[in-house]
Order: C-alpha cells, then sequence, then structure tokens
C-alpha cells in the first residue's frame, strides 16, 4: 500500500517551516496550490464568509472542548475552491491537534484506511477529502470506525480468515465532498455535524482579496481588488487565482499597482469577462448561440462542438451558466435564456427553436 496521507501540526503561531513544505507537497509540486496553501486563514475569525456554517461550527468546537472531548465527526459539502480544506485546517487549529490529510481516491482497499486509522492519536484530525470516492469497503469500515472508534482486521483467507478487532483513540474525522448526494446514507448519518458552503458574494471575495494583497504584499486599491472580487464566481480560489494574476500584468505592463484599468486590462489579456466568463463558458454558449441556434441540444453534441470532453463541459462550465442565467437544462438538452443572448449581443429569437 501506499500511505498517501501526511499529517500537519498546527499550532498557534500557524505552521512552521517543515509543515509549509508539507502543505507545498500537498499540491503535487503546483505553485498555484501552493500559493493558495500560504494564504489560508488559520482560526475561524480570520476565515472571510460563510457565517453560519463558521457560527454553527464554533459552537460545535467550543462545546466539545469545554466537555475535554473529540469534536464530533465534521462533514463539509459545497462546490470547490470555497474554503473545505480550509476551514478542516482550521478545526485542528482550533482544538490544537495535530491534522492528517488524506483523499478517497486514495483510499481504494480497506487495508489502505485501516493502516491510516491504526497511525491515528487521541484528539487527532483526520481529513478525507473528496470522500464521496473512497471504495465501498473501505467506507463499510468507516462506520464502525467513527461510530464505536474500532476496525476489525482479517488475518487470513477463505474459510480459516480471523477478525482481530483494534481499539482506536477518538479522533474526529471532517470529511469534503463537492457531491454529497454520491455519500450513502449510512455514512452521512454518521457525521455529526454537516456543513454546507455556498458561493461568496461580491462583498465577501473583495474581503478575501484585501487580506491576501496584504498576505502577498501586492499594492493594489479598493477598486481594482472590487473589479477582480466582481469577476471571480463568487469562489475564494478563483479570487486569489486572478489577483496573482492581475499583479503580474501590473507588474511587466503597468505602474506595480492594482487599480481597476489595470484589473480590466489584465482580465481582457486572461479572457475573463465581467461576468467571470472564461474562454471554455464563451465557447460553449457561442457554439449554442451560433451553431444550434439556441438549442436545445445534447451534451455530447454540445462537447464535441467545443473540442472538450463531456465531463469537462459538464462539471465545469455548465454549473456557473446555469446559476448566472445564462442557459438552462432541460429533457430535451441545453437552451440559451434570453440573457445568454444578450451576454454575447445578440437579440434572442421571438420564439424557442
Amino acid at each position: 500500500m501506499t500511505d498517501r496521507s501526511y499529517e500537519v501540526d498546527v499550532d498557534d503561531d500557524g505552521p512552521t517551516g517543515a509543515e509549509e513544505e508539507q502543505l507545498t507537497r500537498a499540491g503535487a509540486g503546483d505553485p498555484e496550490r501552493a500559493a493558495e496553501a500560504a494564504l489560508r486563514p488559520r482560526g475561524l475569525g480570520d476565515f472571510v464568509g460563510q457565517p453560519q456554517v463558521r457560527e454553527q461550527l464554533s459552537l460545535v468546537l467550543d462545546a466539545a472542548q469545554a466537555r475535554g472531548r473529540a469534536p464530533d465527526h465534521v462533514l463539509l459539502s459545497g462546490p470547490p475552491g470555497l474554503g473545505k480544506t480550509t476551514l478542516a485546517m482550521i478545526i485542528a487549529h482550533e482544538i490544537d491537534k495535530p491534522l492528517r490529510v488524506t483523499s478517497g481516491p486514495a483510499i481504494q482497499h480497506a487495508g489502505d484506511l485501516a493502516a491510516i486509522l491504526s497511525s491515528l492519536e487521541e484528539g487527532e484530525v483526520l481529513f478525507v477529502d473528496e470522500i464521496h470516492r473512497m471504495s465501498r469497503a473501505a467506507e463499510e469500515m468507516l462506520y464502525v470506525a467513527m461510530e464505536d472508534f474500532r476496525v476489525d482486521v482479517i488475518v487470513g483467507k477463505g474459510p480459516g480468515a480471523t477478525a482481530i478487532p483494534l481499539e482506536l483513540p477518538s479522533f474526529t474525522l471532517v470529511g469534503a465532498t463537492t457531491r454529497s448526494g454520491l455519500l450513502p446514507a449510512p455514512l452521512r448519518d454518521r457525521f455529526g455535524f454537516t456543513g454546507h458552503l455556498d458561493f461568496y458574494s461580491t462583498e465577501d471575495l473583495h474581503r478575501v482579496l484585501v487580506r491576501s494583497a496584504g498576505k502577498l504584499e501586492i499594492a493594489a486599491d479598493s477598486a481594482g481588488l472590487q473589479e477582480i472580487a466582481s469577476r471571480s464566481r463568487g469562489t475564494p480560489r478563483i479570487a486569489n487565482r486572478l489577483l496573482r494574476r492581475v499583479r503580474d500584468w501590473a507588474q511587466v505592463r503597468g505602474d506595480g499597482t492594482i487599480h481597476e484599468d489595470a484589473a480590466r486590462a489584465a482580465l481582457r489579456v486572461y479572457e475573463v469577462d465581467e461576468l467571470g466568463l472564461d474562454r471554455l463558458d464563451r465557447s460553449v454558449l457561442q457554439a449554442l448561440c451560433r451553431r444550434f441556434r439556441g438549442g436545445p441540444v445534447g451534451l455530447s453534441t454540445l462537447a464535441v462542438s467545443v473540442a472538450e470532453e463531456a465531463e469537462t463541459v459538464e462539471e465545469v462550465a455548465e454549473p456557473f451558466l446555469v446559476r448566472e442565467g445564462l442557459i438552462t437544462r432541460t429533457p430535451r438538452g441545453r437552451i440559451v435564456t434570453d440573457a445568454g443572448w444578450r451576454h454575447l449581443g445578440y437579440e434572442p429569437p421571438e420564439a424557442p427553436f
């Protein structure tokens, strides 16, 4: 078995140099993800947005600490980039316990999970990203581990196989998923707290960018950050990524400061329009309007027309286009709304095709 989990100790001063190195390795050598790790808030008080989830989670953690027990297991759901991993790190920081990080795709056998669980220490936080992608055998082992803090290790094969119960220390499991509907009901029911993260408002994203600009020592005015926030699709991860790209433009072609004109010019270079649509989003919208006269058209046909995989169109482009009211999904296929036609500068047809 290849153990793809890693441990991060969280203390009051934030991660040490060695821990920062672990976070960087978690990004698989990707500089973008390493930069995101450096911008993560360390405590609930620093976490911007999601007020309901923050308040509920604060109550769960404070009550558990007052009782001197490990907090209940936590399930965090919501679209990518909204802060599920950050909240897992904050949970470990708030209760002053180490954080063990792994992911559902890395746990394909019950033995993989047993090895991780048996190495946990008392009160440790285990974070499983993409928990809906765990194997069924590992899920069934997790049921007992979450409820009874025990795993049954099978020794031998066939009729002579023996189950040896292995007691586990109390721990807190934090699961993150972008598709909570794929989690089996028995697993969902074992989480003591479930929090759903929603897309951020432009105002909250502006606050995120003010904090990030300060951390990265980027010179920026409020109007420039507001322009970036308005095009960030309600997602802090995208906002921080665009901030770094606009910084690059300001350093190379501007005066080094992010202001409104600089932000607009930079985002024009990176093909991010006023609503936050990127190249793929506009390709899908333009194909629907120009080639299929607004639809309806099936997913596979639409994907071929923009030279992308059907999964990419369905999971990357469509959710934002639907949320912004630019297209709709019907049993017959995808249809462009009047707002979608007008966003591309076209007059909507008088009657649907």
